[in-house]
């Protein structure tokens, strides 16, 4: 039996709390079902709870690849297809928390960044989201139309930062913000290589969210910051490599420069 038309089925790395649990809240609110990915199984059941009966706990540590096979494993078992993969999961740091996203920011400078801390980071933000994704595309290409959106940062922009003007650009730190440039190219490069297919790239930044990553600094509520990135969840004709972020930062058209 062909179960593709009845339902739509995604995942959500990083689904437990913040954007992510925010996106799965949505995509279960629109008729999805979606697996809420969680490094802790117990934290991913707890945002279950929530969510209701169309949302399924699942443990998930992109960083390790038996957890990925797993994941794989059961999806294509219950349904044999995936609609969305939304790559959500990051770190920022891998410091003490509680600190100051100054003090944070501030020790990954490039000059001084320890290359450990650097190479951790990247890990999770660049190679952990690249290695779920490939993981995922043959249940996406199984799907009549399939989407992958990846949370990334207008703090990875190179255009933005590039330009003396942005009294931001400080921010611009070797680990976070530049695994976010990084991400940007590696999927950049995922949506001209799946052109032909099926399955449609966008990555998406959130507003200035008060989140874990930033020690909750960020200036709007994780509801507010997470609208971007669900009417990106949830948009079914955007084009192919899309990179939007809030309306409010980046215009009318969403549009942010590379």
């Amino acid at each position: 039996m062909d179960n593709r038309e009845e339902s739509k089925v995604a995942l959500v790395s990083g689904a437990n709390t913040g954007v992510g649990f925010q996106i799965a809240k949505a995509l279960v609110k629109n008729g999805y079902i979606v697996y809420v990915g969680s490094r802790d199984l117990q934290k991913g059941k707890a945002a279950v709870s929530e969510l209701g009966e169309n949302a399924k706990a699942i443990q998930l540590d992109i960083t390790d690849s038996e957890s990925i096979r797993r994941v794989v494993e059961t999806v294509a078992n219950q349904y044999g297809y995936l609609t969305l993969l939304v790559n959500n999961a990051a770190i920022s740091h891998i410091g003490k928390a509680g600190r100051t996203m100054e003090d944070v920011l501030g020790s990954q400078r490039a000059s001084i960044a320890p290359i450990n801390e650097l190479k951790t980071v990247w890990d999770t933000n660049v190679f952990g989201t690249l290695a779920l994704t490939q993981a995922f595309l043959p249940l996406l290409h199984k799907a009549s139309s399939a989407r992958i959106v990846t949370v990334s940062s207008a703090l990875g922009s190179l255009g933005i930062n590039a330009n003396p003007e942005n009294p931001y650009r400080g921010n611009f730190d070797a680990v976070y913000g530049a695994s976010k440039t990084a991400l940007n190219g590696i999927f950049l490069s995922l949506a001209i290589d799946l052109e032909h297919t099926n399955i449609k790239v966008h990555l998406v930044s959130p507003g200035f969210t008060a989140t874990a990553l930033n020690n909750f600094q960020g200036t709007d509520s994780v509801e507010e910051g997470s609208k971007e990135p669900i009417r990106v969840a949830l948009a079914e004709d955007l084009p192919n490599g899309s990179f939007t972020g809030p309306a409010g930062f980046s215009g009318k058209d969403h549009v942010l420069p590379w």
